[in-house]
């Protein structure tokens, strides 16, 4: 059995001293909604209570799907490299950016330059290679890291693949499938889609293209700091989607309690079984507790084949 670990939308605070020059951008709305609604919800004790629970549940990979910063400040990187520390080495995690990682373009190449070891695929990089999607290979499981965090406007937190990325994830998740192994996609932004116009994956399509030409088995996403659940159509059949709520969020959030999520994968191609298991903080309940456990994938019994000669009944 191999177990592994996700979590998401850290938001690593406090934010650092501020130069009165870097709010010329995005980031003054950021920052005021920081200090104004967002600085009470994340709670950085709560999130070190939080990793504790799951490196306490010896999980075989770490996985995290992005949002370490707030507002992108060049000060805010070196701190959440020493967190992704805390989580383990970068063979041990996989990450992929988020679209607070990337927040204005004066720093949008920060997560490469600052936490570059924990999204690099098996091997050495070619230069000049994108960064993004990247392929590792642990145990039964292929993991494909891919990159929707892009710049953008004001009021805007939406990401975009785009064209070549997607072609590219097209290809590995065909190579993994072939390979027999269990593929999870790891993706800051909700792969179905968000209610929420000015939030979405705007090129959503792509991902579902790259599925439906080569299957995936699960897909893990942040963004929402909800806990999702959907399925997308793949080659093969269903694709599980899930999302987790913000790893900070406080015991008392009024979106939802900080959680993390457990997969403990079992099998081979064709018969994989997939469990979770949600711990964090509940609503009246004090401390972190088992918030759920759900079979998200059940291997398909074997259909029997009579020998000549024998009924189904006989055979069994």
């Amino acid at each position: 059995m191999f177990t592994l670990a996700h979590l998401s939308d850290p938001h690593l605070g406090p934010l650092p001293r501020v130069r009165f020059r870097e709010l010329f951008s995005k980031r003054i709305m950021g920052y005021a909604n920081w200090h104004v609604r967002r600085r009470g919800r994340h709670d950085m004790a709560s999130l070190a209570d939080l990793t504790r629970d799951m490196l306490n549940q010896h999980p075989d990979h770490v996985a995290c799907t992005g949002d370490l910063a707030v507002i992108g400040l060049d000060a805010e990187f070196t701190p959440a490299r020493a967190f992704l520390e805390t989580l383990g080495s970068p063979d041990y995690v996989s990450l992929v950016p988020g679209n607070h990682d990337t927040y204005v373009r004066g720093t949008a190449e920060h997560p490469q330059l600052h936490w570059s070891e924990y999204m690099t695929g098996d091997g050495k990089r070619v230069e000049g290679d994108p960064p993004f999607p990247y392929v590792r290979r642990r145990g039964n499981i292929g993991i494909v890291g891919i990159s929707t965090a892009v710049p953008t406007g004001f009021h805007s937190a939406q990401g975009r693949i785009g064209k070549e990325q997607a072609r590219a994830v097209a290809d590995a998740l065909k190579l993994l499938g072939d390979e027999g192994l269990f593929r999870v996609v790891l993706i800051h932004h909700p792969p179905g889609g968000t209610e929420d116009f000015f939030r979405r994956l705007t090129d959503a399509r792509r991902i579902k293209r790259a599925l439906l030409k080569s299957g995936a088995e699960l897909i893990l996403h942040g963004h929402n700091h909800t806990s999702d659940h959907s399925t997308l159509m793949g080659l093969g059949g269903h694709v599980q989607v899930v999302g987790v709520p913000s790893a900070s969020a406080a015991s008392d959030d009024n979106k939802e309690p900080g959680a993390y999520n457990l997969y403990r994968i079992e099998g081979e191609a064709g018969r994989w079984s997939c469990e979770m298991v949600t711990r964090g903080y509940k609503r009246g309940v004090r401390g972190i507790v088992e918030r759920k456990r759900q079979m998200l994938i059940e291997p398909e019994p074997h259909r029997l084949v009579a020998a000549p000669g024998l009924t189904v009944r006989d055979a069994r």
